[in-house]
């Protein structure tokens, strides 16, 4: 069997993360798309997640390009299976010791948004809503709690301040992307 053309690396940390799903893939190719995805997804950007943003291109402009339609057929047509990818995160999961579940529970980590009306409430904003699947007016929180058979509770709850709240937006020294 021929050995397997290294990939270029995920930034950062991403890369160690990466290298566990490489035996997934059939191709350079996808493994190098399943990079740029991971670092689309979980790095900082200026812009919304779109497709064009994942994949590091100015919408519009550069929406017809090269690495956009690359990562495109990537996500729609290529030949690989989500449920292995979602079974390799799982077991990752399972063997950190922060996030494994045990006898005791599990940490379960939970991005929750309720409706509002108006703006007079801190960190309402028209953004994405779990609870009701669509943007809508409403206040988005992160929360963390440990969960067993028999009771739950809350570790830490952190609201989610939209950029249209802060005076600089997503200039603003304050504002963050979700966690």
């Amino acid at each position: 069997m021929t050995a397997r053309r290294p990939c270029p690396p995920a930034p950062g940390p991403l890369e160690d993360y990466a290298t566990h799903f490489d035996p997934l893939f059939h191709s350079l190719a996808q493994r190098h798309h399943f990079r740029t995805y991971l670092a689309g997804l979980l790095a900082p950007r200026d812009r919304p997640k779109t497709l064009t943003a994942l994949a590091g291109a100015e919408p519009l402009v550069e929406a017809q390009t090269a690495p956009v339609q690359q990562l495109q057929f990537f996500l729609s047509e290529s030949c690989w299976d989500a449920d292995l990818i979602t079974m390799r995160t799982l077991q990752l999961r399972g063997d950190d010791s922060l996030t494994a579940s045990d006898a005791d529970g599990v940490l379960v980590i939970d991005h929750t948004g309720d409706r509002k009306d108006g703006y007079a409430t801190d960190h309402e904003a028209r953004q994405y809503l779990g609870s009701v699947g669509k943007v809508d007016n409403g206040i988005v929180a992160v929360t963390t709690l440990w969960a067993n058979e028999q009771r739950y509770y809350p570790l830490h709850v952190a609201p989610y301040t939209p950029e249209s709240r802060l005076a600089d937006g997503k200039k603003d020294p304050a504002f963050r992307s979700k966690p």
